[in-house]
């Protein structure tokens, strides 16, 4: 219970705190252009206590998850007075910056966070910025039915030349069913090659079968599992299993459902010294809820590079890495409209929480400052969204209105946030129901 009430505080406070960041940036904009605004609350719902300053009640409300900005004649539905400080009654370009101030808030946040975190402490796994050889091909992928063996090297794979494994997973996992052209070098030779990438897991992203090299590191244990209870401990090295090289957890993984509940021999190197181990795996079940498998009961844990970066290069390698999520962002929101991409890729509360839990629960503070990062980023990015209602739909119908030069009826604009309004619960509720299929084993199959 008590990782539950981690995951829910941590969720709480990092949403909180980033609908909070955005809502100032929409307050800042608006004081600094000449709109009233009426409130800037903390918080929903029945006012607890607060101050007035001007024309502002400044408040913290009953429940505290994040906040809101009241200004003056803002709805477009409610009856204007002609008073030059309602929202209404500025230019469009007033109106245009504040509304791109709130989610432009939550980007820069983002840029500001990993940046922090990039001079404090550097950190990402060892075989991202690696060339895509491939160390490991699993039986019957997508990989292996087009003939890709361990050793291969991928030269193209689509439109990108050369790419590290850092280009090549996100690639893979947005593009589940989808054929994708790679270019393959084997040896002095090279060839090209068409894989389908199939779906996996409860989330239906791509895989292709191909692993990188990875070194097998004991993560997190579970003490009731065979491996804790065969005298395996955190921090070992498996090098062998059986007497083969482990070149991933990925190949062990696969071995283990090949050989089932039989006995199996590993090497650890721990400290140095190289130790034997005989663990009998069991079938149990695993991070997806609606599977099982045969294992020995550990969580990898990633090699790691870690440094500190001076501020000019962290605020550069940030930049550099939000722009890469923020375009992965906008192709997964490309595919889910072309029907190429399932919709259960989507993290909805559940997702979050759970992601929150983990970081929250992890040594340091870093894991939760970079989940909050690219959670402000998402943030960001999903109100920039051409849907009324979001900041992007009222962008949007700014820039019609400029266009024509002149205001879209209200009748037409109560019509649109109507649809919209129907559109987002819809989405909510789908992605709602998509966090419990995810979580609870086998609801799909309950469901009528």
């Amino acid at each position: 219970m008590s990782g539950f009430f981690t995951a829910v505080l941590a969720v709480g406070v990092v949403l909180g705190f980033m609908i909070l960041i955005h809502e100032f940036g929409h307050y800042a904009a608006a004081k600094l252009l000449g709109v009233r605004v009426e409130v800037f609350s903390i918080g929903f719902g029945k006012r607890l206590l607060g101050f007035r300053r001007g024309d502002t009640d400044y408040r913290i409300a009953a429940i505290p998850l994040g906040g809101y900005v009241k200004m003056s004649g803002e709805n477009p539905m409610d009856e204007r007075t002609g008073d030059p400080a309602e929202f209404m009654s500025h230019p469009r370009w007033h109106r245009f910056i504040i509304a791109i101030a709130g989610p432009s808030m939550n980007i820069l946040l983002a840029v500001g966070l990993l940046a922090v975190v990039y001079m404090v402490h550097y950190e990402y796994p060892a075989f991202l910025d690696k060339p895509a050889v491939i160390a490991w091909v699993k039986h019957d992928s997508a990989a292996a039915q087009a003939g890709l063996q361990s050793g291969d090297r991928i030269i193209r794979i689509d439109d990108i030349e050369n790419p590290t494994w850092d280009q090549v997973y996100p690639k893979v996992m947005l593009s589940p069913n989808q054929p994708m052209d790679i270019t393959i070098q084997r040896g002095a030779e090279s060839f090209q090659k068409t894989i389908t990438p199939k779906p996996v897991t409860a989330s239906e992203v791509g895989s292709a079968g191909w692993y990188a090299e990875q070194s097998v590191i004991v993560g997190d244990m579970e003490s009731d599992m065979p491996a804790a209870k065969a005298g395996i401990k955190e921090g070992d090295r498996i090098v062998a299993m059986d007497g083969k090289p482990l070149p991933s957890i990925d190949t062990m993984i696969e071995s283990l459902q090949d050989t089932k509940d039989k006995p199996v021999d590993f090497t650890i190197v721990r400290d140095g010294r190289e130790l034997h181990f005989r663990v009998q795996p069991v079938l149990a079940k695993t991070e997806d809820a609606n599977e099982q498998r045969y294992r020995i009961g550990f969580q990898t844990s990633t090699e790691m590079k870690t440094g500190r970066l001076p501020l000019a290069a962290a605020f550069e390698r940030s930049l550099e890495d939000n722009k890469k999520t923020s375009l992965m962002i906008l192709e997964l929101v490309q595919k889910l409209l072309q029907g190429k991409v399932s919709p259960r890729t989507i993290e909805g509360p559940i997702g979050i929480g759970r992601a929150a839990g983990q970081a929250a629960s992890e040594k340091g503070w870093t894991p939760l400052m970079e989940l909050t990062a690219a959670i402000s980023l998402n943030l960001g990015i999903f109100n920039l969204l051409p849907i009324p209602i979001l900041d992007g739909g009222v962008i949007l119908l700014l820039v019609i209105e400029g266009f024509m030069r002149r205001d879209i009826s209200l009748r037409i604009k109560e019509r649109i946030y109507q649809a919209a309004f129907v559109f987002l619960v819809l989405f909510a509720v789908m992605v709602i129901y998509n966090d419990m299929v995810k979580t609870i084993p086998g609801l799909a199959q309950r469901l009528p």
